[in-house]
């Protein structure tokens, strides 16, 4: 009898394994698209926002008071954008992506031009605020990719998010440094007296004609997913529901859910390493340059800007290529929650090298030895930003999907608070370990690899495996 069995099983089909579901190509484009908007608007003012800040008559000819000026004018963008993204993101579970997306990117490229017309620190101030609060797509941008995934295939997909945010942040300060004041730098092809009058207004010209472009990109190619429906739809659904007995409250969209009931222990949780995320990466991402910028006296490494651009440009292309290397697989391999307290378990051999790195610089110079231990600082950056991609994919699964929109708008908040906050608080302690001699001038990486530590206690929190996805 076993042995007949044996001879038939082999004959019934065997249930296959299902391989992860196929990226949509075209839409995954747009929304990368969408998402390199952000950086672009965000940071290429950088390279000449001080000495427009210096031009105008705000300082008073006190070149001393240009950095407070600038520093304020670089963090409204994300101040307004916290005020905002919740808002913005909460609308598109109700009128869906498309609409938001469009008026985020039409109004960036407004606001953008209108920075690049300011003559006056006020003008300046109002033309960032508009960037900062018409551009609630950096959640949005999320909860559209979490709707065009699923989970066999949102590791693959989140993955591309560091590499295009790495991209833009390259690509922004490169537009507003090598196209500010065309007039002195291409004076046979920029003539007139605009040019002269509004010296910057070129990189804000180029980074507009790029957001309006994926504006036209978004409204006449991308897809909506939110599923809407018109009142007649839903009369037909209904009447065709009842015909066959059907309760047509099942077929019907979920509405979103009210705010308050949105505060569980799985959004509350992932939110908040989110928010211990962000907040350690953009500390470091204000530090570094510091760091390599400083004299090696005051516990830096002295290096031109040059040098410094070349070292942040590596470490963009660095990161970008491990997350769609390496990303899907660690996480297929290891699980998210293993992936993000390992990323974010590399601050702390970071703020532990940083003044390593000083105290051997400053006994023996700029040696092979620095060049390697930077390169270890580089490499585990890159490693840091996987945890990017793992916790989003728990906010994905801790929010119903009828309110995705929501629930990534509320970690784009805290998201935005931290980006606003944190280069201040890094570029501050550094500035105050040094002029006071706290812990010899090493007390800002203490004061951060103990913050990275409370980070991993928080990780743990984190359950094994996402929650299931809520209806």
């Amino acid at each position: 009898m076993t042995d007949s069995i044996d001879e038939v099983m082999p004959l019934l089909p065997q249930p296959q394994r299902k391989g992860p579901t196929p990226l949509p190509k075209l839409q995954l484009a747009i929304v990368m698209l969408v998402q390199i908007c952000e950086p672009l608007t965000s940071q290429s003012i950088y390279p000449f926002i001080n000495q427009l800040v210096s031009e105008l008559d705000i300082t008073g000819g006190d070149e001393k008071k240009v950095g407070y000026y600038a520093g304020l004018i670089e963090a409204l963008f994300f101040i307004t954008e916290s005020i905002t993204v919740l808002q913005w993101s909460r609308a598109s579970d109700y009128i869906g992506r498309k609409p938001v997306l469009t008026i985020g990117l039409l109004g960036s490229a407004i606001s953008m031009l209108c920075f690049g017309l300011s003559r006056t620190f006020w003008a300046l101030v109002v033309s960032r605020c508009l960037t900062g609060l018409l551009n609630g797509n950096s959640g949005v941008m999320k909860s559209t990719l979490a709707d065009l995934l699923d989970s066999s295939n949102r590791a693959q997909g989140f993955a591309y998010i560091p590499l295009i945010w790495a991209t833009g942040a390259s690509l922004g300060p490169l537009i507003g440094g090598s196209l500010s004041r065309p007039q002195d730098r291409f004076p046979k092809t920029f003539t007139g007296r605009f040019w002269a009058d509004f010296p910057y207004f070129l990189p804000c010209l180029v980074t507009a004609a790029f957001v309006f472009f994926s504006f036209l990109v978004v409204l006449l190619l991308f897809k909506e997913t939110v599923p809407q429906r018109t009142k007649k739809d839903d009369t037909r659904l209904e009447g065709h529901d009842a015909e066959n007995g059907e309760n047509s409250q099942s077929a019907k969209p979920r509405a979103p859910l009210p705010l308050r009931e949105l505060f569980t222990f799985p959004i509350i949780i992932s939110v908040s390493n989110y928010f211990a995320l962000a907040f350690l990466n953009i500390a470091l991402a204000a530090l570094l340059p510091l760091f390599l910028a400083m004299p090696l006296e005051i516990g830096g490494l002295g290096l031109p800007p040059f040098t410094i651009g070349v070292i942040l440009a590596v470490y963009g292309c660095t990161t970008g290529l491990f997350q769609v290397s390496f990303f899907s697989r660690l996480v297929r391999r290891f699980g998210e929650r293993r992936v993000f307290i390992f990323g974010l378990s590399t601050c702390l051999p970071i703020f532990a090298i940083l003044p390593l790195i000083s105290l051997v610089a400053q006994k023996s110079g700029l040696t092979f030895g620095i060049w390697i231990l930077v390169g270890c600082v580089l490499v585990l950056g890159a490693m840091m930003d996987s945890s990017f991609g793992a916790i989003f994919m728990f906010i994905v699964a801790s929010a119903p999907k009828s309110s995705r929109g929501t629930v990534n708008g509320l970690s784009q908040t805290t998201a935005s608070i931290s980006r606003a906050i944190g280069p201040v608080l890094s570029t501050s302690l550094f500035s105050l370990s040094v002029e006071w001699n706290i812990l010899g001038g090493y007390a800002v990486y203490a004061f951060f690899f103990i913050l990275s530590a409370l980070a991993l206690l928080l990780a743990r929190r984190l359950p094994e495996r996402v929650w299931d996805e809520e209806d």
